[in-house]
């Protein structure tokens, strides 16, 4: 089952976002507004005072996201484009350079950033099943991807276990540097929709228009289809040398 949900987990994480935003047909409040009301309750949000409070819990929010997105591209740029999106586990290497000092699982860490940020956009209810929604699909995945790491690298993947965290990130690197060289270029185009959405949230921490918020989550959704579908397609057809 977990093999299942591991090959299909985009389309999880889609379902966990949709039905989160869906919720707002049963709680109308959004999660930013009852932040506000909460940090100032006498807050009138109607007004200049409280569209100002609004626009920072929205830039905190928008902050989560644009973190996400440079953690998921520092962690792309080592595992590369075409593994982080494949939809089997990749297992033959344990790649322990980069962010991968600091946390064993910095694409899941940056994906949790996104549900807060992104989460603050849904209603109260919304934002409470988005991040533990997250959460929970998080540990089905990172389950199945250790057990099949311990499997393959048993004495190496220990080792790397007792010195770094398993999630939340440590302050300073647990493994000293490695000779391994990053690949930027296809890491900003295969985290690249995470970059749109989070460009998405800061025009709405600025304007307080969904419109920004809405329109770039689509687009970003849509180029994450195309890019990925190409990639993968590429590494399937090599072109010839």
């Amino acid at each position: 089952m977990s093999l299942f949900i591991f090959r299909h987990r985009f389309w999880f994480f889609a379902l966990i976002f949709w039905t989160g935003f869906a919720l707002a047909a049963v709680d109308h409040v959004n999660m930013a507004a009852a932040i506000a009301r909460l940090a100032v309750p006498s807050l009138d949000l109607d007004t200049g005072a409280g569209r100002a409070v609004l626009r920072v819990v929205f830039g905190a929010g928008a902050v989560c996201m644009v973190a996400a997105a440079a953690v998921r591209t520092w962690a792309t740029a080592y595992l590369q484009t075409v593994v982080v999106h494949d939809s089997a586990i990749h297992s033959d290497v344990l790649v322990a350079a980069g962010p991968y000092r600091y946390t064993r699982n910095p694409l899941y860490f940056g994906a949790s950033l996104l549900s807060v940020g992104f989460g603050i956009m849904a209603s109260r209810l919304g934002f409470c099943f988005i991040v533990a929604g997250v959460t929970l699909l998080q540990l089905t995945l990172i389950g199945a991807e250790e057990r099949r790491l311990r499997a393959e690298h048993p004495d190496t993947f220990a080792a790397y276990c007792a010195r770094v965290p398993r999630f939340l990130p440590s302050l300073t690197p647990r493994l000293p540097p490695s000779i391994a060289v990053p690949k930027w270029g296809q890491a900003f185009l295969g985290e690249g929709f995470f970059w749109v959405f989070a460009a998405g949230a800061v025009g709405l921490a600025v304007t307080l228009r969904w419109q920004w918020a809405v329109a770039l989550s689509v687009a970003g959704l849509l180029f994450h289809i195309v890019v990925v579908g190409l990639i993968r397609r590429r590494a399937r057809h090599p072109p010839a040398s």
